[in-house]
């Protein structure tokens, strides 16, 4: 009877010693005797210890940093570029059986390919094109890790460091840049003024009366200052000196 108990409560510990619990987000690749024998899901299962042995994997998506790294580019300036990348497991049984770490496999692969695809860029085409360069990152990245029973979502180049004696450069060239600019708006509020000029003095043209207005209507603006300016309109000064002419030819006896 003693016996009995004894294996009765040794089958009790066993079964609880072979209970597992796989949470939401978690699968477990079971091997019995050392062959790949299933994928369990989420949920309370058995494992048979010592003929069957469980390896946990997480779903869930991971964010790696790939570590900052200098690299020349097409036009040779030398930049340390940092980035990150985002991937998850799709495939449990390859993450396990193919690989034997997913991580540091994926780490050191995603430092290679940063480096060989950013070479092939120019400096203004990575920091104008920026998106385009990380989706070719991710693509190759995702071709290599495929067969490891994972997919990269997104890869982000999250930081450029530069020279300062090209930061420098790059400063000189963006005030360059800026001073052109306002160089060619001041020269296009030049030309359209001088249009407009052009078109009021065909009006006047048309009308004299209106320069004769418009002289008044300066006058007034500057006798306001209460200043001791005295302006002689052009066309007072012509009028002056006909009216000395005719005198001077009325003088001459005849």
């Amino acid at each position: 009877m003693g016996l009995i108990s004894i294996i009765i409560l040794a089958a009790i510990v066993y079964a609880f010693a072979s209970l597992r619990v796989l949470k939401q987000y978690e699968r477990g690749v079971v091997f019995f005797l050392g062959k790949f024998e299933g994928v369990r899901g989420p949920g309370l299962t058995l494992i048979f210890v010592p003929f069957q042995q469980m390896t946990r994997v997480s779903l869930r998506t991971v964010t790696m940093q790939i570590p900052s790294q200098k690299i020349i580019t097409k036009d040779n300036v030398s930049i340390d570029i940092a980035a990150v990348a985002y991937y998850h497991l799709t495939d449990p049984e390859k993450a396990v059986i193919a690989i034997e770490n997913v991580y540091n496999a994926i780490n050191q692969i995603s430092q290679t390919t940063v480096r060989n695809v950013v070479g092939r860029f120019s400096l203004d085409q990575l920091l104008s094109d920026t998106a385009s360069i990380n989706d070719q990152i991710k693509n190759v990245i995702d071709q290599h890790t495929e067969p490891w029973g994972t997919q990269v979502t997104a890869v982000e180049i999250k930081d450029i460091m530069l020279p300062d004696n090209m930061q420098r450069a790059m400063a000189k060239e963006a005030e360059a840049e800026r001073e052109r600019r306002a160089k060619i708006v001041a020269a296009e509020g030049e030309f359209q003024a001088a249009v407009k000029l052009g078109e009021a003095a065909d009006i006047i043209t048309q009308h004299p009366v209106a320069l004769q207005l418009r002289t008044l209507q300066t006058m007034a603006e500057i006798s306001v200052e209460k200043n001791s300016t005295i302006i002689f309109p052009a066309q007072f000064m012509t009028t002056v000196q006909e009216a000395i002419a005719m005198l001077s030819k009325d003088s001459v006896p005849k």
